[in-house]
C-alpha cells in the first residue's frame, strides 16, 4: 500500500498488544481504509513516538490510534505532538487489570484531547469504527459503508431474539 493511501496509523506500545488490535486493523482494511501499524513506547522510545506524531499529518495520516497498557501514556504523548485526532485504547496488561491503563489514557490535561475507548479488543474495534466515522465526514462512500454496518449490527441483534423461546418473545 502506498504511503499516500494510509489514513489511519496504529501505534502499539508493545508488540504484545497486536493480538487485541489485529481484528480492528483487519476491519479497517475490509472497509478499504489504509492502515499502518508500528510499535513505539512512550517510555522506552520517546523520540520515536515524538517523530511519528510530528510527521504523521505530513505523511497523509488523518487519525492515530494509540494502544498501550500499564502506565499508558502513549496516546497523550502522541496527542501532545500532533493536531490529528488521537484515539486511545487502554490494554489490560498489568496486575491492576487495565485500571491503570484506562486512567492513564483517559485523564488528559486540558488542551491535549484523547478520545478514549474501552479496554482491550472491544476498545480496539471501537477505535477502528470511530476512526472510520471521523474519515466518513469527508468520504460519502465510507459514510454509506458505516450506515450499512449499523444496519447489519441492528439486524444481528434482532436475530438474537430468535434464540428466545417463542412463549417469551417480545418485540
Amino acid at each position: 500500500m502506498a504511503e499516500a493511501d494510509v489514513a489511519v496509523g496504529i501505534v502499539l506500545g508493545s508488540a504484545s498488544d497486536w493480538e487485541a488490535v489485529e481484528p480492528a486493523a483487519a476491519l479497517l482494511k475490509e472497509w478499504d481504509i489504509g492502515v499502518e501499524v508500528t510499535v513505539a513506547s512512550a517510555h522506552r522510545s520517546p523520540t520515536r513516538v515524538e517523530a511519528y506524531a510530528r510527521e504523521a499529518a505530513a505523511r497523509g495520516l488523518k487519525v492515530i490510534i494509540a494502544v498501550a497498557g500499564s502506565a499508558a501514556h502513549l496516546a497523550g504523548v502522541i496527542a501532545s505532538h500532533t493536531t490529528l485526532p488521537v484515539i486511545g485504547v487502554p490494554i489490560p496488561s498489568s496486575d491492576l487489570k487495565g485500571l491503570d491503563s484506562l486512567l492513564a489514557t483517559v485523564q488528559m490535561p486540558a488542551g491535549v484531547p484523547v478520545a478514549t475507548m474501552a479496554l482491550g479488543a472491544a476498545g480496539a474495534r471501537n477505535a477502528a469504527i470511530f476512526a472510520a466515522q471521523i474519515l466518513a465526514l469527508s468520504d460519502t462512500r465510507l459514510a454509506a459503508r458505516l450506515h450499512r454496518f449499523k444496519e447489519e449490527l441492528e439486524e444481528s441483534v434482532r436475530r438474537q431474539t430468535e434464540k428466545i423461546p417463542p412463549a417469551y418473545r417480545g418485540q
